[in-house]
């Protein structure tokens, strides 16, 4: 087991920091003496230095478990950076090209490997992974493990059978949302030998929570934009307001852009990076956007749109204020909302004849005859889908959620496919090159530099690595390869997202489908409990925002955050309703640990007349009450207490 000293000088030495922040020492400390480790760290808490430290202190490899393509490349191109030998395996790599890859970590290539819970299940990667030196596993999004998490995902409980091929291998288990509930599941899930969690708190001293009741959400944005300077994200829930918004905020001088999933990989780092430059001031999103986001100087992040849940608005919120200055997190209301967000359950959960006739009608799509299918992998259009058979789209891509977790057949979204690219001119014929710009030169000896058998077949690369060390943006890497494609020196294929469809099982008829209640009837009632929670968060009219926030993921604050909306609404007393309910809890602490006197109470932090006008509330309210000169509490405010 390595040293704290030791782990401070590979922080130091590849991320350039002196010391650790929040728990993650605390973390690495555990993981690394092979405990199995569950940290709880608000987005932005630096939760990849937690498996990245310890995995660079131990021989052997660090498997690491995400679902998103886009972190797990990001985050391998960042250790590349740093001379850390790391790799992906992910739906765009070819069968040979991922047994190569495994190969190399047999033979100790690499420090990590990141992989999709998807590829777990593959025969042929637990076959190679029973012969790896693997240090430790790191589980991020662990949440997803859990059904009664926002985001279950089933190919997470693979993980269990991946721990028996490696006994002995610690789990360290990751994630920045997770009620008491799943904080549990996750470790039961995950066959931790004894519970273990690390908590950072997930209050957010900097971040102002604000909710805004309006009639009119594109006039209050703009309103709001006008008084908060700086950088912003504006989540929308559907594709097509992202750009409707982002035309509004231009139209009214306001420098905007938009994104969402539906977007050429090329055209969405291409905003992302005018975003994060400042050439835009507004980017106008899906929930698409956000995962692996490293702008820390983000001053306003608003929701036209309520999220579906607890978890997601406390996470995309949290992509605020990284740099520990003041930012506003604005939720925007209106009378409508109440229908909109139940419609949204009849659209997440769709009858389950209209999902017997979904699967029907993607069998007829693929021309798929009955007992056939298994196994079978196609690519797939939602929206050419839904016009051939005239259904609604959000709908059907929901019936086909619930046929994946039925375990019918699998859906995925956004397959990533990687960039390819292959020499066809000779190395003689390169020297042409010095004839071009010296950005087409630069890139042309970085690739050559990188990558090997370029000139006998295409060979998967890297855009965002290329384009990091070559010092250029995605966008100018992607203009220099399709020029020297025209110009007969390479063959380039560029990076693309197809959503696929994966037949799990064969075909049968649609009237025998089985609806397993963990698939349907269970998570529709955990979806109605969130929206009721996130409902309840949006309409409350007391009580302070922030506490409501932590205390729905367990953790409990005493003070009012004194900033968010309610806090700052004007209390009856004449003060602020945040520094009234502050001095009524210090009132109600002082007289539940035995104090009694008027003389102890006007001994608080407080201004007599502040302390004086909310006893007098309180007995008013009949929360108080005076005995020969005594105070006490109420028997109601006792058990509250309690």
């Amino acid at each position: 087991m390595a040293t704290l000293a030791e782990y401070r000088e590979i922080l130091k030495q590849y991320w350039g920091y002196d010391s650790f922040r929040g728990v993650q020492e605390e973390i690495i400390c555990s993981i690394g003496s092979g405990k199995d480790t569950l940290g709880l760290m608000p987005t932005g808490g630096g939760k990849s230095i937690t498996f990245q430290v310890p995995a660079l202190a131990q021989d052997g490899m660090c498997i690491v478990i995400t679902p998103l393509v886009a972190l797990m490349k990001d985050q391998v191109a960042n250790l590349r950076n740093r001379g850390i030998r790391a790799a992906a395996i992910h739906a765009g790599l070819k069968r040979e090209e991922v047994v190569l890859l495994l190969e190399d970590c047999i033979f100790g290539g690499y420090k990590f490997l990141y992989v999709s819970p998807e590829r777990l299940a593959s025969e042929l990667f637990q076959g190679k992974l029973k012969k790896m030196k693997v240090s430790m596993v790191a589980v991020d999004e662990s949440h997803c493990i859990s059904q009664w998490g926002y985001d279950f995902r089933p190919a997470y409980l693979e993980i269990s059978r991946i721990r028996e091929l490696l006994p002995g291998v610690p789990v360290l288990a990751l994630t920045a949302t997770a009620t008491p509930r799943v904080v549990d599941d996750i470790q039961d899930k995950l066959g931790f030998r004894e519970k273990n969690v690390f908590r950072m708190s997930f209050e957010r001293s900097n971040l102002w929570y604000i909710v805004r009741n309006t009639d009119n959400k594109t006039e209050e944005l703009l309103r709001i934009l006008g008084k908060v300077p700086g950088s912003a994200i504006v989540y929308v829930r559907n594709r097509r307001r992202t750009k409707e918004i982002a035309e509004e905020l231009t139209q009214a001088g306001v420098a905007s852009t938009f994104y969402h999933a539906g977007l050429e990989t090329e055209e969405k780092d291409r905003r992302q990076q005018m975003w994060t430059d400042g050439a835009v001031r507004v980017i106008v999103a899906t929930n698409a956007f956000g995962m692996g986001i490293d702008k820390p100087d983000v001053r306003l992040v608003v929701h036209i749109d309520m999220p579906d849940s607890v978890e997601a608005y406390f996470q995309e919120a949290g992509r605020g204020g990284r740099d520990g200055q003041t930012a506003y997190a604005v939720l925007l209301n209106s009378p409508g909302d109440k229908r909109i967000v139940s419609k949204r359950l009849t659209d997440s959960f769709p009858e389950k004849d209209f999902i017997r006739m979904v699967y029907e009608k993607l069998a007829y799509y693929y021309q798929m005859a009955m007992g056939d299918g298994q196994g079978c992998v196609y690519e797939f259009s939602l929206s050419q889908f839904c016009q051939r058979y005239s259904l609604p789209l959000l709908p059907v891509e929901n019936a086909l959620r619930i046929l994946t977790r039925m375990g019918y057949i699998e859906y995925v979204d956004e397959a990533d496919y990687s960039a390819r690219l292959k020499f066809v001119s000779s190395k003689e014929e390169l020297y042409r090159l010095r004839e071009s710009d010296s950005d087409s030169e630069s890139v042309m000896r970085i690739v050559l530099r990188l990558y090997s058998g370029l000139f006998a077949d295409y060979v998967n690369i890297d855009e965002k690595l290329i384009a990091t060390k070559a010092g250029i943006t995605a966008h100018r890497l992607y203009e220099i390869l399709i020029g020297l494609q025209r110009m007969g020196i390479v063959l380039y294929v560029p990076s693309k997202r197809t959503p696929m469809i994966i037949w799990k099982r064969a075909r049968v008829e649609a009237e025998v489908l089985r609806f397993d209640p963990e698939a349907y009837e269970n998570r529709m009632k955990e979806f109605q409990e969130r929206m009721q929670a996130m409902t309840e968060y949006v309409t409350r009219q007391a009580g302070c925002r922030s506490q409501m926030l932590l205390a729905y993921f367990g953790e409990k604050s005493h003070d009012s955050c004194m900033r968010c909306d309610i806090c700052q609404s004007s209390h009856e007393s004449g003060m602020s309703t945040g520094m009234f309910r502050q001095i009524r809890g210090r009132i109600v602490a002082l007289l539940s640990a035995g104090a009694s006197d008027s003389l102890s109470l006007c001994s608080l932090p407080y201004s007599r007349e502040r302390i004086n006008s909310v006893l007098r509330s309180m007995l008013d309210e009949e929360e108080l009450f005076m005995d020969d000169g005594k105070v006490r509490l109420s028997e109601n405010l006792k058990s509250e207490k309690e």
